[in-house]
């Protein structure tokens, strides 16, 4: 998952560019990516399955959602995290252990 904004515009020939020259990952190589636009209301899904690629889009109804806006590094979560940020809950690192934080 990059973990900057993208152009909420891009298809899935874009993003899939996108996995390759930025991030520097396999498109095929089985995993889902994530992308956030700038307002950080709507996150596109891009995958690979069996001979092809799949998008999905999603738009938040109200709020935004809380993403890295690191733009130099990837980000890498488990499922149940994905579905966590989607529904809203922060992730941040606590300055004292190092280890992740939730927060609604």
């Amino acid at each position: 998952m990059k973990t900057g904004i993208i152009d909420g515009r891009l298809g899935i020939e874009g993003l899939r560019g996108l996995v390759t020259s930025a991030i520097h990952e396999n498109a095929r190589g089985g995993h889902l990516f994530v992308f956030c636009n700038r307002r950080a209301n709507r996150v596109k899904l891009l995958w690979h399955h069996e001979g092809g690629f799949y998008i999905a889009a999603t738009r938040m109804d109200r709020g935004t959602i809380d993403w890295p806006r690191n733009d130099t590094v990837a980000a890498r979560m488990s499922a149940t995290q994905l579905q966590a940020l989607l529904k809203g809950v922060e992730f941040r690192s606590q300055s004292n252990n190092g280890g992740p934080r939730y927060r609604r």
